[in-house]
């Protein structure tokens, strides 16, 4: 098996691209479903958190994108990826963003949360890819907005847990608007369940490729249980937070969360908070800090436990033990990432010892037990010396999100609409258009995002996300490389 990505069918501009990244060896999902993926076959994959899925999918998916003469139309997305919830698609769209703008293609994001007014402008202008979250998405179909008809790929991504929240459903109404000639890509933890009815359902037979079980521990990883006397627990957390690395903090309940942050902020940790009872521009100004360091703790429910990529978060607590041991796994797969080491702990009562020790197992984690007080030896070997007392950042007014008025998902170039090609499905002539552009053969984003959505039933019966409107987040890409890059093995840009 080919250890390059030019060896895997990837172009050499696109693999240059990469490097800055730190990517220069594709993962073992990468490698097994790449050159499957690049040749037009559906592809079931499995992996756990942090396997590289998403730049197994995203390269063979733009590379297409790219080499394909067919022009964009108004409303008529060319590529689809469906996450189940926003944090994840959010993650995706930036990590696909630079590739998307270097091959000169326009990609936009759907999910709930926003305005929907000023994303309807940009999917009325035409998008190549569209990542959504399926409540929305069948929201806009359903007000009109939006049609899947000329869909070349579809993507579903993080299936198990898209199945877990009850989306699956929803899952089945989109993936039945798509051509049943598109090709179909699906990544999943595991393909048990309702995974295998879709999979059933829509793969024309699928390759398989499993590279490892969501059960099976990460090499990397330790683990911890401490077992904390009550009086003792608050500043055992403190403890835990205040060291100078990077910590994530999960509890069962996002008052819970609240709570354990502002406690920490009042004891000199700068401390985040994520979950599902924020705004989103605040979910992505306070997971924003703890990416860029402002803040070293994020205190977050279990929608911070899937596709949330942070690079060198070296400490994982469970503050509150999860109810079951996926949840355990997909929290914990937040630290020993991109082959770094980290540490896992979980803070239990004398009384949880018994249900932690069998979570453990169902996990397949051997953890170390020990009891601990306040000043701990144990502890101070996993945190170090603390941090020196520090307060918050000062809170600015939030940005306007990709897509809300003044945001365009272009580059900036001039873009020149198709006449009676343009038209579909009825439509006038008039209102169709489309671009002709060359690109690269390849890109590739890596990225997650986790965290539920919660909120109302759509019109159409789907899960809609975290309360208001239907949005579309577009990106305007800004990476370091341009598409002068890919001048070398171009096939020609298409003008627009």
């Amino acid at each position: 098996m080919s250890t390059t990505f030019t060896g895997l069918g990837i172009s050499p501009s696109i693999a240059e691209l990469l490097i800055p990244r730190g990517i220069t060896e594709p993962t073992p999902i990468q490698a097994a479903a790449i050159p499957d993926a690049l040749a037009g076959r559906d592809v079931l994959g499995r992996g756990r958190t942090g396997s590289g899925k998403t730049l197994a999918f995203g390269l063979p998916l733009l590379a297409r994108l790219a080499r394909c003469e067919s022009p964009t139309r108004p409303n008529r997305p060319r590529a689809l990826i469906l996450l189940p919830t926003r944090e994840l698609a959010s993650q995706v769209r930036d990590a696909l963003a630079p590739l998307t703008e270097a091959l000169g293609l326009d990609q936009t994001v759907v999910y709930g949360g926003v305005g929907q007014r000023p994303q309807e402008n940009a999917l009325r202008r035409g998008v190549d890819l569209l990542i959504a979250c399926p409540g929305r998405l069948e929201d806009l179909i359903g007000q009109g907005i939006l049609d899947l008809d000329r869909v070349e790929v579809t993507v579903l991504d993080e299936a198990d847990h898209m199945s877990d929240l009850g989306f699956l459903p929803a899952v089945r109404r989109l993936l039945r608007r798509t051509p049943t000639t598109s090709q179909r890509l699906l990544f999943s933890a595991t393909l048990d369940g309702e995974v295998d009815k879709v999979v059933k359902e829509f793969l024309r037979s699928p390759v398989t490729h499993s590279v490892d079980r969501a059960s099976e521990p990460v090499p990397d990883m330790t683990h911890h249980v401490f077992t904390v006397p009550a009086g003792d627990r608050n500043a055992v957390i403190q403890e835990l937070a205040g060291g100078l690395g990077r910590v994530m903090l999960f509890t069962r309940t996002k008052h819970a969360a609240r709570k354990l942050s502002r406690k920490l902020i009042a004891a000199g940790i700068p401390a985040a908070e994520l979950h599902g009872n924020l705004a989103q521009n605040a979910r992505d100004r306070n997971l924003g800090w703890f990416r860029d360091g402002d803040v070293r703790v994020l205190c977050a429910t279990d929608i911070a436990a899937r596709g949330i990529h942070v690079d060198d978060v070296s400490l994982v607590v469970h503050v509150d033990p999860p109810a079951e041991h996926k949840a355990y796994l997909h929290r914990s797969g937040r630290t020993a990432r991109a082959g770094s080491a980290g540490d896992v702990v979980t803070l239990v009562t004398p009384d949880q010892r018994g249900e932690v020790a069998k979570l453990t197992k169902q996990a397949g984690i051997r953890p170390r037990n020990v009891s601990v007080t306040s000043g701990a030896r144990e502890i101070t070997e996993l945190v170090g010396a603390p941090a020196p007392s520090a307060s918050m950042p000062e809170p600015t007014t939030p940005a306007q999100p990709e897509g809300s008025p003044g945001t365009s998902s272009r580059s900036g170039r001039p873009r020149r609409r198709g006449g009676s090609a343009g038209g579909t499905g009825g439509q006038p002539a008039s209102s169709g258009g489309g671009r002709r552009r060359g690109g690269a053969q390849g890109g590739r984003g890596q990225g997650g995002g986790g965290g539920q959505t919660g909120g109302g039933r759509s019109g159409q019966g789907g899960r809609s996300g975290g309360g208001g409107s239907t949005a579309v987040h577009t990106t305007s890409s800004s990476g370091s490389h341009s598409a002068s890059t890919f001048s070398g093995s171009s096939r020609g840009r298409r003008t627009r």
